[in-house]
């Protein structure tokens, strides 16, 4: 099982990025998919999700700016993440959990974003 993540990188205050995710080795339709974030110093958090249907949930900071989308056809996830600020700088996590018992929970290594100010 594989998640890789993608699309991390350094952007100004105000600009864009979008992370991909893509999962190998397991039934990508079977899961919810998720972005978490972890900064330093700070717990790792929800940022937002993706079920098999199409319901997302966005985080108070995310909502507005940021879109989760999955295509189950090339398992994959985005997230676009818009309007950026120096507190959105973390390390980015794409996880995938199972959304039936046995209930499988993956996450990718992360990868980098920087907003600078």
């Amino acid at each position: 099982v594989h998640l890789v993540e993608s699309g991390g990188g350094l952007v100004q205050a105000g600009g864009s990025l979008r992370l991909s995710c893509v999962g190998s080795g397991f039934t990508f339709d079977d899961y919810v998919i998720s972005w978490f974030r972890q900064a330093p110093g700070k717990q790792r958090e929800l940022v937002a999700a993706i079920t098999r249907g199409g319901s997302t949930n966005y985080a108070d900071s995310a909502k507005g700016r940021f879109t989760i989308s999955r295509d189950n056809a090339a398992n994959t996830m985005y997230l676009q993440m818009n309007s950026l600020k120096p507190e959105d700088t973390a390390v980015y996590y794409c996880n995938a959990r199972r959304q039936f018992l046995p209930a499988y929970d993956y996450w990718g290594q992360g990868t980098q974003v920087t907003v600078s100010s």
